[in-house]
C-alpha cells in the first residue's frame, strides 16, 4: 500500500480510505461518526471552515483528522 498522502480529499473519497469495504455513504456516515466522537478535533475542524454542508476537506482538515485517528 502507498503511504498516505496529505492533500485536498472529497469527503466520500476520504471517508472510504478509512473504511473501504462498505458504501461511499456508509463510509460518510461512520466517518463523520468518529469526528463526532471527539469534540476537540470537530471544534478544530469547524476554526478550519468544515461545515454541515463541507464535500472537501483541506490538506489542514486532513491533517487534524490523521492525528486524531489515525492513518487511513
Amino acid at each position: 500500500m502507498e503511504h498516505f498522502q496529505i492533500r485536498t480529499y472529497g469527503k466520500g473519497e476520504l471517508a472510504q480510505l478509512y473504511n473501504p469495504h462498505v458504501t461511499q455513504a456508509a463510509a460518510c456516515r461512520k466517518l463523520m461518526h468518529w469526528i463526532s466522537l471527539q469534540p476537540q478535533l470537530q471544534e478544530a475542524l469547524k476554526r478550519y471552515g468544515m461545515t454541515d454542508t463541507t464535500r472537501t476537506f483541506t490538506p489542514v482538515q486532513v491533517r487534524l483528522i490523521v492525528e486524531a485517528i489515525g492513518e487511513p
